[in-house]
C-alpha cells in the first residue's frame, strides 16, 4: 500500500512539475520588461516641443552602425558633430527633428535606410540672477517651476521681492514677468532675475 501511495505522489509531482515550470519561465520576461520600462519612459524629455540649445548632452543611436553611435553635445555654435557627415545644426530643433536630419544627411551617399534615434542625457543649465543666497548657474531637471529654481539658489534675500520673477527664455534679450509660484515653469538655458522689493 504504501509502494502504491509513493507511486502516485511521485506521477502527481511530475506531472506538476511542468505546469510550475511553465509558469516560472514565462514569468522572468515579464521582469525583464517591468526593469526596463523606466528608461524607455524618461529617454526623451516630457515636452516632444522641447528645442535643443547650446550645452545640451546627446545620446545618438544608429541602428546597425556601432562605430556611428555615441554620445554628443551641442556646441556654442549650435552644432552636433558626427562621424563622416561632419556637423549638423542642432540649435533650435526638437529631437523628432534632429534625428530626420540625420538621417538625411548618412542617406546621401553613406548609408542605405538609415535609422536614428536621439535623446537627451543631460539638459543645458539654467541661470538664476539678483536676490538670491546662491546665484549662479544651476543642473536643469524636469518639471522644475521658479519655487524649485530659486530653493536650488539658497532661497531669497532679505531685500527680495518675492512676488514675482524675470525671465529671459530661449536666448532671447526681452525679459517676462512671471508670478512666482509653481505655475511659472522653468526651461533649460533660462536667465531667471529676482529683483529687489521697492520698501
Amino acid at each position: 500500500m504504501h509502494r502504491h501511495l509513493l507511486g502516485a505522489l511521485v506521477t502527481f509531482s511530475l506531472l506538476l512539475s511542468p505546469v510550475f515550470g511553465g509558469v516560472t519561465g514565462a514569468a522572468e520576461p515579464a521582469s525583464n520588461k517591468e526593469a526596463t520600462a523606466p528608461e524607455a519612459a524618461t529617454a526623451k524629455p516630457t515636452d516632444p516641443g522641447y528645442h535643443l540649445g547650446t550645452g545640451d548632452q546627446l545620446r545618438i543611436t544608429v541602428y546597425n552602425e556601432t562605430d556611428l553611435s555615441g554620445d554628443y553635445s551641442v556646441d556654442d555654435g549650435g552644432f552636433v558633430r558626427l562621424p563622416l557627415i561632419g556637423q549638423i545644426k542642432a540649435q533650435g530643433l526638437t529631437l523628432v527633428d534632429l534625428e530626420k536630419a540625420i538621417e538625411g544627411k548618412f542617406a546621401s551617399g553613406y548609408l542605405k535606410s538609415p535609422r536614428v534615434s536621439a535623446q537627451i542625457t543631460t539638459y543645458r543649465p539654467f541661470y538664476i540672477i539678483g536676490e538670491v543666497n546662491k546665484p549662479g548657474q544651476y543642473s536643469y531637471v524636469n518639471g522644475m517651476n521658479i519655487v524649485t529654481a530659486v530653493a536650488l539658489a539658497g532661497g531669497y534675500t532679505y531685500r527680495a521681492d518675492d512676488s514675482s520673477v524675470y525671465i529671459r527664455r530661449n536666448g532671447s534679450s526681452e525679459e517676462e514677468s512671471d508670478p512666482a509660484d509653481e505655475t511659472t515653469k522653468i526651461q533649460p538655458g533660462d536667465i531667471i532675475r529676482v529683483s529687489e522689493r521697492f520698501f
